[in-house]
């Protein structure tokens, strides 16, 4: 899959959320990845920019995905 080939699907605050989400969407079948910046890899945090994990989808999964992340918030406020 090519770089321009991928869309933004959503961004995150911390690392452990993102991954959560990318799990998810794995589940359903959805590749995706993950950009963060590399001093967010490497030191844990969810402030700032260093904080910010940005989530993409190939463009043919995009409706997919963002009808997927729907559900997925929508049964976690529920909670």
């Amino acid at each position: 899959m090519s770089e321009t080939n991928l869309e933004l699907l959503a961004e995150t605050q911390g690392r452990w959320q993102a991954d959560i989400i990318k799990g998810y969407l794995a589940l359903h079948g959805v590749d995706s990845h993950l950009v963060q910046e590399a001093i967010g890899q490497l030191i844990p945090t969810n402030l700032d920019v260093f904080g910010r994990v940005e989530i993409f989808v190939a463009k043919e999964d995009l409706e997919t995905a963002r009808t997927l992340m729907e559900t997925y918030f929508d049964n976690t406020e529920a909670e």
